[in-house]
Protein backbone atom coordinates (compact mmCIF):
# COMPACT_ATOMS: atom_id res chain seq x y z
CA UNK A 1 0.00 0.00 0.00
CA UNK A 2 0.84 3.17 -1.07
CA UNK A 3 2.24 5.17 2.09
CA UNK A 4 -0.15 8.72 3.18
CA UNK A 5 1.58 11.87 1.90
CA UNK A 6 1.40 14.39 4.48
CA UNK A 7 1.05 18.02 2.59
CA UNK A 8 2.89 20.69 4.19
CA UNK A 9 1.72 23.28 2.28
CA UNK A 10 -1.96 22.57 3.91
CA UNK A 11 -0.98 22.48 6.88
CA UNK A 12 0.97 25.35 6.73
CA UNK A 13 -1.36 27.09 5.28
CA UNK A 14 -3.79 26.08 8.23
CA UNK A 15 -1.16 27.54 10.81
CA UNK A 16 -1.35 30.66 9.14
CA UNK A 17 -4.57 31.08 9.57
CA UNK A 18 -4.36 30.60 13.42
CA UNK A 19 -1.89 32.74 13.61
CA UNK A 20 -3.51 35.45 12.02
CA UNK A 21 -6.59 34.94 13.94
CA UNK A 22 -4.66 35.23 17.55
CA UNK A 23 -2.29 38.09 15.99
CA UNK A 24 -5.65 39.79 15.64
CA UNK A 25 -6.92 38.89 18.80
CA UNK A 26 -3.96 39.37 20.87
CA UNK A 27 -3.60 43.20 19.10
CA UNK A 28 -7.48 43.98 19.96
CA UNK A 29 -6.79 42.72 23.69
CA UNK A 30 -3.21 44.72 24.10
CA UNK A 31 -3.27 47.56 21.61
CA UNK A 32 0.13 46.36 20.59
CA UNK A 33 0.64 44.46 16.62
CA UNK A 34 3.38 41.79 17.23
CA UNK A 35 6.38 42.99 15.24
CA UNK A 36 9.18 41.06 13.25
CA UNK A 37 12.41 42.71 12.47
CA UNK A 38 14.62 41.37 10.18
CA UNK A 39 18.56 42.15 9.13
CA UNK A 40 20.00 41.23 6.15
CA UNK A 41 23.84 42.05 5.50
CA UNK A 42 24.98 42.57 1.83
CA UNK A 43 23.01 41.57 -1.22
CA UNK A 44 23.00 37.36 -1.21
CA UNK A 45 20.21 37.37 -4.06
CA UNK A 46 18.48 33.98 -2.58
CA UNK A 47 18.68 36.03 1.32
CA UNK A 48 17.10 38.39 0.43
CA UNK A 49 14.46 36.56 -1.61
CA UNK A 50 14.09 34.36 1.89
CA UNK A 51 13.94 37.65 4.15
CA UNK A 52 11.38 39.32 1.23
CA UNK A 53 9.30 36.23 1.93
CA UNK A 54 9.35 35.95 5.79
CA UNK A 55 8.00 39.98 5.80
CA UNK A 56 5.36 39.60 3.26
CA UNK A 57 4.42 36.53 5.21
CA UNK A 58 4.69 38.51 8.11
CA UNK A 59 2.25 41.26 6.80
CA UNK A 60 -0.23 38.57 5.92
CA UNK A 61 -1.10 37.75 9.38
CA UNK A 62 -0.73 41.21 10.56
CA UNK A 63 2.81 41.10 11.88
CA UNK A 64 4.48 44.24 11.49
CA UNK A 65 7.69 43.27 9.52
CA UNK A 66 10.77 45.95 10.20
CA UNK A 67 13.05 45.84 7.07
CA UNK A 68 16.91 46.42 8.36
CA UNK A 69 19.73 45.92 5.46
CA UNK A 70 23.31 46.82 5.70
CA UNK A 71 25.89 46.75 3.31
CA UNK A 72 28.08 43.92 2.81
CA UNK A 73 31.35 45.61 4.57
CA UNK A 74 29.04 46.68 7.78
CA UNK A 75 31.30 46.15 10.41
CA UNK A 76 30.69 43.77 13.22
CA UNK A 77 30.08 46.95 15.95
CA UNK A 78 27.39 48.09 13.56
CA UNK A 79 25.27 44.87 13.21
CA UNK A 80 26.30 44.34 17.37
CA UNK A 81 24.72 47.84 17.46
CA UNK A 82 21.71 47.27 15.34
CA UNK A 83 21.02 43.58 17.33
CA UNK A 84 21.65 46.22 20.86
CA UNK A 85 18.65 48.29 19.64
CA UNK A 86 16.22 46.02 18.29
CA UNK A 87 16.72 43.99 21.72
CA UNK A 88 15.79 47.16 23.17
CA UNK A 89 13.10 48.35 20.75
CA UNK A 90 9.30 47.23 22.86
CA UNK A 91 8.32 47.10 19.05
CA UNK A 92 10.13 44.59 18.12
CA UNK A 93 8.72 41.18 19.41
CA UNK A 94 11.19 39.12 17.27
CA UNK A 95 14.71 39.58 16.14
CA UNK A 96 16.19 37.64 12.44
CA UNK A 97 19.66 37.58 11.71
CA UNK A 98 19.46 36.06 7.90
CA UNK A 99 22.20 33.58 7.55
CA UNK A 100 24.29 33.45 6.01
CA UNK A 101 26.71 36.81 6.56
CA UNK A 102 29.07 37.97 4.76
CA UNK A 103 32.65 36.23 5.32
CA UNK A 104 33.84 38.88 7.64
CA UNK A 105 31.48 38.68 10.06
CA UNK A 106 30.55 35.81 12.63
CA UNK A 107 26.78 34.78 11.89
CA UNK A 108 26.95 32.09 15.37
CA UNK A 109 28.08 35.44 17.47
CA UNK A 110 25.95 38.01 16.58
CA UNK A 111 22.65 35.22 16.44
CA UNK A 112 23.56 34.68 20.33
CA UNK A 113 23.50 38.18 20.64
CA UNK A 114 20.11 38.27 20.25
CA UNK A 115 17.69 38.51 23.33
CA UNK A 116 16.56 34.67 23.93
CA UNK A 117 12.98 35.95 24.71
CA UNK A 118 12.91 37.79 20.88
CA UNK A 119 14.99 34.52 19.35
CA UNK A 120 12.21 33.43 16.74
CA UNK A 121 14.81 31.51 15.41
CA UNK A 122 15.30 29.76 18.67
CA UNK A 123 18.83 29.62 18.20
CA UNK A 124 20.69 31.26 20.55
CA UNK A 125 22.74 29.18 23.51
CA UNK A 126 20.14 30.29 26.11
CA UNK A 127 17.35 29.28 23.62
CA UNK A 128 19.20 26.00 23.53
CA UNK A 129 19.54 25.60 27.08
CA UNK A 130 15.92 26.11 27.48
CA UNK A 131 14.79 23.77 24.94
CA UNK A 132 17.43 20.74 26.87
CA UNK A 133 15.76 21.89 29.90
CA UNK A 134 12.39 21.69 29.16
CA UNK A 135 11.47 25.13 29.82
CA UNK A 136 9.28 28.00 28.29
CA UNK A 137 11.39 28.93 25.51
CA UNK A 138 11.22 29.87 21.73
CA UNK A 139 12.17 26.62 19.74
CA UNK A 140 14.14 26.36 16.16
CA UNK A 141 11.52 26.96 13.54
CA UNK A 142 12.06 23.50 11.11
CA UNK A 143 12.07 21.10 13.95
CA UNK A 144 9.08 22.59 15.61
CA UNK A 145 6.93 22.61 12.16
CA UNK A 146 7.98 18.73 12.00
CA UNK A 147 6.69 18.04 15.31
CA UNK A 148 3.15 20.19 14.03
CA UNK A 149 3.53 17.63 10.84
CA UNK A 150 3.68 14.51 12.93
CA UNK A 151 1.02 15.70 15.24
CA UNK A 152 -1.62 16.35 12.00
CA UNK A 153 -0.74 12.80 10.58
CA UNK A 154 -1.84 11.73 14.08
CA UNK A 155 1.59 9.88 14.43
CA UNK A 156 1.51 8.93 18.48
CA UNK A 157 5.18 9.49 19.78
CA UNK A 158 5.44 8.04 23.15
CA UNK A 159 7.27 5.10 23.79
CA UNK A 160 8.09 4.51 19.44
CA UNK A 161 11.83 4.49 18.25
CA UNK A 162 12.56 7.98 16.65
CA UNK A 163 15.55 8.14 14.42
CA UNK A 164 16.98 11.63 13.85
CA UNK A 165 19.67 11.33 10.56
CA UNK A 166 21.82 14.93 10.83
CA UNK A 167 23.25 16.39 13.96
CA UNK A 168 23.92 19.94 13.12
CA UNK A 169 22.68 22.28 15.08
CA UNK A 170 20.16 24.12 13.47
CA UNK A 171 17.91 21.24 12.83
CA UNK A 172 19.52 17.73 14.16
CA UNK A 173 19.79 18.10 17.63
CA UNK A 174 16.80 20.26 18.46
CA UNK A 175 14.45 17.71 16.73
CA UNK A 176 15.56 14.96 19.01
CA UNK A 177 15.27 17.48 21.91
CA UNK A 178 11.59 17.93 20.73
CA UNK A 179 11.44 14.17 20.27
CA UNK A 180 12.21 13.02 23.89
CA UNK A 181 10.06 16.04 25.23
CA UNK A 182 7.27 13.73 23.47
CA UNK A 183 8.67 10.69 24.97
CA UNK A 184 9.82 8.68 22.13
CA UNK A 185 13.12 6.69 22.31
CA UNK A 186 15.97 8.53 19.75
CA UNK A 187 18.75 7.81 18.09
CA UNK A 188 20.81 10.82 16.55
CA UNK A 189 23.13 9.85 13.37
CA UNK A 190 26.07 10.94 11.58
CA UNK A 191 28.65 10.64 8.85
CA UNK A 192 30.52 8.11 11.53
CA UNK A 193 27.33 6.07 12.93
CA UNK A 194 28.51 2.38 12.24
CA UNK A 195 25.83 0.39 9.26
CA UNK A 196 23.83 3.26 9.14
CA UNK A 197 20.86 1.62 7.05
CA UNK A 198 20.36 -0.42 9.77
CA UNK A 199 20.05 2.10 12.38
CA UNK A 200 17.83 3.19 10.36
CA UNK A 201 15.48 0.47 9.95
CA UNK A 202 14.44 0.17 13.24
CA UNK A 203 12.92 3.35 13.33
CA UNK A 204 9.18 3.78 14.12
CA UNK A 205 9.34 7.64 12.80
CA UNK A 206 12.39 8.61 10.31
CA UNK A 207 13.32 11.70 9.92
CA UNK A 208 16.14 12.87 7.63
CA UNK A 209 18.71 16.06 7.38
CA UNK A 210 21.75 15.47 5.84
CA UNK A 211 21.65 17.34 2.71
CA UNK A 212 22.55 14.20 0.30
CA UNK A 213 20.27 13.66 -2.91
CA UNK A 214 17.63 10.55 -2.18
CA UNK A 215 20.68 8.72 -0.08
CA UNK A 216 17.67 6.41 2.03
CA UNK A 217 16.77 3.53 -0.22
CA UNK A 218 13.47 1.56 0.44
CA UNK A 219 15.76 -1.25 2.20
CA UNK A 220 16.57 1.54 4.77
CA UNK A 221 13.10 2.20 6.28
CA UNK A 222 10.80 -0.42 8.23
CA UNK A 223 7.85 -1.54 7.02
CA UNK A 224 4.78 0.77 8.05
CA UNK A 225 7.38 4.00 9.35
CA UNK A 226 6.92 7.38 9.19
CA UNK A 227 9.26 9.33 6.99
CA UNK A 228 10.01 13.00 7.46
CA UNK A 229 12.92 14.43 4.73
CA UNK A 230 14.19 17.66 5.87
CA UNK A 231 16.86 17.64 2.64
CA UNK A 232 16.39 20.11 -0.05
CA UNK A 233 18.77 19.17 -3.27
CA UNK A 234 19.04 20.29 -6.90
CA UNK A 235 19.60 18.15 -9.16
CA UNK A 236 19.16 17.86 -13.07
CA UNK A 237 15.62 16.41 -12.75
CA UNK A 238 14.66 18.87 -9.80
CA UNK A 239 14.29 19.26 -6.74
CA UNK A 240 14.90 16.17 -4.61
CA UNK A 241 14.69 15.55 -0.79
CA UNK A 242 17.32 13.07 0.94
CA UNK A 243 14.93 10.33 0.71
CA UNK A 244 14.33 8.67 -2.09
CA UNK A 245 10.46 9.12 -2.59
CA UNK A 246 9.41 6.93 -5.00
CA UNK A 247 11.08 3.88 -3.57
CA UNK A 248 10.25 4.62 0.12
CA UNK A 249 6.77 5.38 -0.68
CA UNK A 250 5.95 2.27 -0.87
CA UNK A 251 7.11 0.77 2.53
CA UNK A 252 6.06 3.63 4.20
CA UNK A 253 2.84 4.75 6.17
CA UNK A 254 3.14 8.28 5.30
CA UNK A 255 6.01 10.47 4.07
CA UNK A 256 6.67 14.34 3.13
CA UNK A 257 7.41 14.99 0.19
CA UNK A 258 9.93 17.41 -1.36
CA UNK A 259 8.74 20.03 -2.45
CA UNK A 260 5.66 20.37 -0.59
CA UNK A 261 6.57 18.89 3.03
CA UNK A 262 8.84 20.41 5.70
CA UNK A 263 9.53 23.67 3.64
CA UNK A 264 6.46 25.17 4.17
CA UNK A 265 6.23 25.18 7.88
CA UNK A 266 9.38 26.62 8.71
CA UNK A 267 8.22 29.95 8.04
CA UNK A 268 4.54 29.48 9.37
CA UNK A 269 6.23 28.41 12.28
CA UNK A 270 8.56 31.65 12.63
CA UNK A 271 5.21 33.60 12.70
CA UNK A 272 3.83 31.56 15.25
CA UNK A 273 7.06 31.96 17.44
CA UNK A 274 7.00 36.24 16.84
CA UNK A 275 3.19 35.59 18.20
CA UNK A 276 4.46 33.36 21.53
CA UNK A 277 7.10 36.03 22.33
CA UNK A 278 4.88 39.35 21.84
CA UNK A 279 2.45 36.86 24.88
CA UNK A 280 5.18 36.09 26.28
CA UNK A 281 6.67 39.92 26.37
CA UNK A 282 3.03 41.14 27.32
CA UNK A 283 2.93 38.79 30.51
CA UNK A 284 6.41 40.20 31.54
CA UNK A 285 5.20 43.96 31.58
CA UNK A 286 3.79 45.37 34.61
CA UNK A 287 0.06 45.72 34.66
Amino acid sequence: MAATIIDGKAIAARVREDVARDVEAFTARTGHRPGLATILVGEDPASAIYVGGKQKASREVGIEPFDHRLPADASSDEVEGLIERLNADPAVNGILCQLPVPDHLDGVHLTGLIDAGKDVDGLTPLSAGLLALGREGLRPCTPAGVMVLLEEAGVQLRGKEAVVVGRSNLFGKPMAQLLLAADATVTTCHSRTADLPGVCRRADVLIVAVGRDRMVKRDWVKPGAVVIDVGMNRSDDGLHGDVDFAEVAEVASAITPVPGGVGPMTIAMLLRNTLQAAEMAHREVPA
